[in-house]
């Protein structure tokens, strides 16, 4: 596929008008510990349609394909929110909905994807990951529908941006979590366009932290993606058609530990009553760090859908069993 160079401005405002009516407008709240070293508020994904901010991207891009692409159904590759977002709003349209997904993939995303009549193949990272690089997968039929690298998904999730400036218009830095740059590079899209002053970070967990090694580098390399026990997103490399328009939008990425992911999900809960997921917890613990300074910064909580066992772990102050995720 061809690189992505920019997402329009536009693309997202015309994105609003298409699903407003089919998502929720998402509270952005305070975060309510004393003593941290930013103002910091949490734009609350975990509260949209099937628990994550995915329904933006998937509504959006099935709006712009013809009646006749989708005839044989669709398909895409995703760790579970994406497969599940695409699920929900196919029953809707009446169409059959299929994703490959890693093997490792939760149950707490696994079953929801079943019960909106969505088919999950699981596979091995490599297939998954191989899926992801070529866009098309020899076990499924249909229209494929890539969960990052498509202008009418990216310009969907931008519409997060555009709410985060209605409500905090003096916004200082926005912290996103980055898994294939699909969430940030939306976001970033509209934050740069109508606030240019203002900071976009990416945040990834200390076991998968490509877009920091990219970065450092001036462009995209491998890096040795080691198991994490929280199922925090993050890939083995920036994807190559997404490397140009993230290097431009992104400011910096801001690399959390375990412990710090962990301690953000219980902060979360205990003082919030917030249910995160791994991912959508990311952005506070980044923020608790320090690292993306002071001011009004806002997190992104991406998504709540967290699997029981683990959330019972780390509410007993454990840290789950890691697993291959």
């Amino acid at each position: 596929m061809e690189s992505l160079d920019s997402i329009q401005l536009e693309e997202i405002y015309e994105a609003r008008d298409r699903i407003s009516s089919l998502i929720v407008r998402t509270p952005l709240i305070r975060l309510d510990v004393e003593d941290t070293p930013a103002e910091i508020y949490l734009k609350l994904e975990n509260l949209q349609r099937v628990g994550s901010f995915k329904p933006r991207g998937a509504i959006n891009v099935l709006s712009t394909v013809s009646k006749r692409q989708l005839e044989k159904g669709v398909y895409t590759a995703s760790s579970g929110n994406m497969a599940l977002a695409l699920a929900w709003y196919s029953r809707q349209l009446g169409i059959s909905c299929s994703s490959v997904v890693r093997e490792t993939t939760p149950d707490a995303k696994l079953n929801p994807i079943r019960r909106y009549g969505g088919k999950a193949v699981k596979v091995s990272d490599e297939e998954w990951w191989q899926v992801i690089i070529s866009h098309k997968s020899e076990r499924l039929d249909g229209y494929f529908i890539h969960p990052v690298c498509n202008p009418a998904v990216i310009a969907g999730h931008g519409t997060i941006g555009l709410e985060i400036l209605e409500d905090l218009p003096e916004v200082d830095a926005v912290i996103m979590p980055y898994g294939g740059g699909g969430l940030s590079s939306g976001i970033s899209t509209a934050i740069r366009a109508l606030k240019p002053d203002t900071k976009c970070y990416a945040c990834e967990v200390e076991t998968a932290a490509p877009v920091a090694a990219a970065l450092a580098a001036g462009e995209p390399r491998e890096i040795k993606r080691r198991p994490n026990p929280l199922g925090c997103v993050g890939a083995k490399s920036v994807l190559p058609s997404m490397w140009p328009l993230v290097s431009k939008l992104l400011d910096d990425s801001l690399v959390v530990t375990i412990d710090e992911v962990a301690e953000a999900l219980r902060l979360l809960i205990e003082h919030n009553h917030v249910v995160a997921e791994g991912s959508g917890a990311m952005p506070v613990a980044a923020a608790l760090t320090g690292k993306a300074g002071s001011g009004k910064l806002v997190c992104v909580v991406s998504g709540g859908n967290i699997d029981t066992d683990q959330l019972v772990q780390l509410l007993s102050g454990k840290i789950p069993e890691t697993s291959k995720n």
